[in-house]
């Protein structure tokens, strides 16, 4: 599956909440009764990951296995804020 434009420009244009080493960490409160989770975008990659329950990956396109790896240490040590 390929992230579609209409998500995508979606996805830039929700309010940054974070930035850590380049992957700016997206939140957008209004996104039809789903459960917290955060948008992850840096060059061309960008990923869902939810918050809650678990800390767990939704999709991620353009992004190796190590920048993934990063991706969930920094979703999961900074989901309280």
């Amino acid at each position: 599956m390929v992230c579609s434009f209409n998500l995508l420009i979606l996805i830039l244009k929700m309010p940054t909440v974070l930035v850590i080493e380049g992957y700016k960490f997206k939140f957008f409160s209004n996104e039809d009764n789903e459960l917290p989770h955060v948008h992850i975008i840096k060059g061309d990659g960008n990923a869902k990951f939810w918050l809650a329950p678990a800390c767990h990956e939704e999709y991620s396109y353009g992004f190796n296995v190590r920048e993934r790896r990063d991706i969930k240490e920094f979703v999961i040590s900074n989901r309280k804020l």
